[in-house]
């Protein structure tokens, strides 16, 4: 049977779904131009499960169990689910926490660089023109040889431990928010201020989690790879769909008054345009040598993925350093320490492109 979510025609349709559910999330309650963001969404689990002490940014999202899951019944409804491991698997996870770190630099992953933009936030043009000198950075070691070795088959068990761990996350979520409700007791961390406490209802977030994370297994929708594909190949193919995303987001914010154009006061955002652009540069960089955006990595890990698994794990890592360390930019900018790991980062991806490669014939 033709996949047809993977034709011209059915990526720019799961493009334009992801573009309208975002901002509709963002409508039912998630932070301002953050309807769907996997770097924040992942920082705030790794809140949620007290890795980090930054009380603003605490909340088991929803919508990242789901992505997961998702994936993972759309690999198995269509035959599609392959459990394999071992390429590099201690460079991935490094790779995922130097992703995170220039993420919460800019405050976004590649998906919210794009709603940001089309929710008006013009801080976005940095992040996103960051994030393609980041990827073809990354196409020039492709081109050089560069490659993390072949993953191998391995037990199917090997490949539902991730999703597993997604299904223990929401039922810890679910037994959690029903204990709280009888004595006050939480397992979990949450926010009562700031982005953590800003979320759709949990039913609502779950559902189109679970509906992105379906369409995009499908699509095999990526958005670093659809400007690698474009960079490397001239291949509009992966592009149609993010143009999709970003018409549809514009014109869903445009209908829902939530499009609000300027560089200042834009919500989770700051106006140091360099540092917007080198954040960007550094996680568009580590997620070219990965092989993925962090959504994409999630919808690898959902279809027996490991070393996706393992990236996404340095992600929740990286996010953890990023606050205990005072390493995530806010609204008054990136500060000293997040400027250091940037560059610490961009030398440590540097290292990693250069020296992890093939000899070209």
């Amino acid at each position: 049977m033709k996949n047809l979510f993977a034709t011209r025609w059915g990526i720019i349709v799961v493009g334009i779904a992801i573009g309208v559910l975002a901002p509709l999330l963002q409508f039912f309650g998630n932070p301002g131009n953050m309807g769907i963001c996997v770097a924040c969404f992942v920082r705030d689990i790794a809140g949620a499960l007290g890795l980090h002490r930054a009380a603003v940014v605490q909340y088991m999202r929803p919508e990242i169990i789901g992505f997961v899951l998702g994936s993972f019944f759309a690999a198995h409804a269509f035959k599609e689910f392959k459990p394999r491991l071992g390429s590099a698997p201690i460079v991935r996870f490094i790779l995922g926490v130097f992703a995170m770190i220039g993420a919460l630099v800019f405050l976004g992953c590649p998906w919210r660089a794009l709603l940001r933009l089309a929710g008006g936030d013009l801080n976005a043009i940095f992040g996103l023109l960051g994030l393609t000198v980041g990827i073809w950075i990354g196409t020039m070691f492709l081109r050089n040889g560069y490659n993390l070795g072949r993953a191998y088959k391995t037990h199917a068990a090997a490949g539902w431990v991730f999703p597993l761990v997604m299904v223990g996350f929401l039922l810890l979520l679910i037994i959690d928010l029903q204990s709280r409700g009888e004595a006050g007791d939480s397992l979990l961390f949450y926010s009562v201020e700031g982005p953590g406490s800003m979320h759709a209802p949990l039913i609502l977030s779950l559902i189109i989690g679970l509906v992105v994370g379906f369409l995009a297994q499908k699509s095999r929708f990526c958005t670093m790879g659809a400007i690698r594909d474009l960079i490397l190949f001239r291949q509009t193919h992966l592009f149609l769909g993010l143009l999709g995303l970003v018409i549809a987001a514009f014109i869903t914010n445009l209908i829902l008054n939530q499009f609000n154009p300027g560089f200042a006061g834009q919500p989770v955002a700051h106006t140091m345009h360099f540092w917007n652009f080198a954040g960007m540069t550094l996680a568009g960089l580590a997620f070219a040598l990965a092989g993925g955006c962090p959504g994409r990595q999630l919808f690898l890990a959902g279809e027996g993925d490991g070393d996706a698994a393992i990236f996404a794990i340095g992600m929740i890592v990286g996010a953890a350093f990023a606050h205990n360390l005072g390493l995530a930019s806010s609204a008054s900018g990136a500060t000293p320490g997040g400027i250091v790991a940037v560059i610490i980062g961009m030398v440590v991806c540097l290292a990693i492109g250069s020296t992890m490669r093939e000899k070209v014939i």
